[in-house]
């Protein structure tokens, strides 16, 4: 018997060599501690956003004024803003990434393809404030010019700039999604007589739907958690996002108002409270547009195991 190889009577790890024993614990130890870290850090948001709920009126909290140096707390502007501004930018993105994931799986020479798949990872690593510095000095007087807004700095700029940046995930995972749909599919498109493009649009895309559903929601989740690009972009003014004109006017972000205000907050305070309280709005949110993500792959998963 080789000396490597532990033998119990009980049958727990017969067989098996004693290094596997150290690194299957670690493995485990470090699956369990990155869920311990996401709950450390949702009670920690929770022990100091909590006491805004009962310190300040519930009328005043959701209100349509955010004034903290008036003791007016309303998180309904910035609720608002954030969404305005996260669904326009998802607007933007999805048919862009949808159709760059289908050139790039369905119609690019292998060539091209081999080019822009990494070209597209990269676009996800430019820095979010300088993506902001473009879009005060190149896209904000576009908007300006073009648009006739009194400021470039609006929701619709700031709709840009994040749609930009949620391009690189959503193409990623989309392109993934459509190359597990099996070829038998797109053969059996071609052979009913269908040109490519029908295959495409009608056999290929319907099939890797679930994918590309996956793909909007982790596109939302890092569009609705960016902070400095948007920031930058947007105008900062905590306004009820209700007008016609609303996409060519200035509003403010939940992310925007925690990283404007809390390092100037008195630590304690009502104010400070209150910017809790919005992380733990900011991520409810998040926490549920990845829970959809999440069941979106497994549904996906279960149709793929039962066939």
């Amino acid at each position: 018997m080789d000396k490597g190889v532990i033998v119990t009577n009980r049958g727990g790890i017969s067989g098996r060599r004693w290094t596997e024993v150290p690194i299957e614990a670690t493995i485990r130890v470090l699956g369990f501690s990155t869920i311990g870290f996401v709950l450390l850090i949702f009670l920690f948001l929770l022990r100091e956003g909590l006491p805004i709920f009962y310190e300040v009126p519930t009328g005043n909290l959701f209100g349509t004024r955010w004034y903290p140096t008036f003791e007016l707390f309303g998180t309904l502007p910035l609720l608002l803003g954030s969404i305005l501004v996260t669904v326009t930018a998802i607007l933007i993105a999805l048919p862009l990434g949808v159709a760059t994931a289908v050139f790039v799986r369905e119609l690019a020479p292998d060539w091209v393809r081999e080019i822009l798949k990494p070209m597209i990872e990269v676009l996800a690593g430019i820095p979010s404030v300088v993506l902001g510095f473009f879009g005060m000095h190149f896209v904000a007087p576009l908007i300006r010019n073009i648009f006739g807004a009194p400021t470039g700095l609006t929701v619709f700029t700031g709709a840009l700039i994040l749609a930009y940046m949620a391009l690189p995930t959503i193409i990623s995972v989309a392109e993934d999604a459509l190359d597990t749909v099996p070829k038998s599919y797109r053969d059996a498109g071609l052979a009913m007589g269908a040109t490519q493009w029908q295959t495409i649009w009608k056999v290929v895309v319907p099939a890797a739907r679930s994918g590309i559903l996956m793909a909007v929601m982790l596109g939302m989740g890092r569009a609705i958690g960016e902070t400095m690009a948007v920031m930058m972009v947007t105008g900062n003014a905590a306004r009820l996002p209700l007008t016609f004109d609303s996409l060519f006017r200035p509003a403010r972000t939940m992310t925007a108002t925690i990283a404007a205000e809390m390092g100037e907050v008195a630590q304690g305070s009502t104010h400070y409270h209150a910017l809790f309280g919005i992380g733990i709005i900011l991520f409810v949110l998040t926490f549920l547009i990845n829970l959809t993500a999440a069941s979106a792959i497994f549904r996906k998963q279960r149709r793929g195991g039962l066939r």
